[in-house]
């Protein structure tokens, strides 16, 4: 059998992450997020690479180039932060929900 190095790719085509900042406060989140964010833009455009954020976390999400809002197993919202928010739905709904409770452990 022949050596297969040369079949692997040398950079990914698909990085999954799930709940990677979930141990983090929010402001370290944020950051490391808009690492990640910059990584992903810069992969996407050298190579085609997609990058697949997994959290529950509305504030990490709403710098995503698109959203995919799951219920029940199947999709239920999708677009960008702001067309969700626009749309009044379930997203909306939960983003500013989660916003108030952040925004009121802030205020203590």
């Amino acid at each position: 059998m022949g050596d297969i190095g040369g079949l692997l790719r040398r950079a990914p085509l698909l990085l999954v992450l799930d709940e990677p900042t979930s141990a983090l406060d929010p402001q370290a989140e944020h950051d490391l997020f808009e690492r990640f964010a910059a990584q992903a833009r810069d992969a996407a455009a050298r190579c085609g690479a997609v990058t697949v954020l997994i959290s529950h976390r509305f504030s990490t999400v709403n710098m995503a180039d698109h959203i995919v809002a799951l219920e029940e197993g199947g999709v239920a919202e999708q677009g960008t932060h702001s067309d969700l928010l626009g749309a009044g739905g379930r997203y909306a709904r939960l983003y500013m929900a989660q916003e108030a409770a952040y925004g009121a452990n802030d205020n203590r």
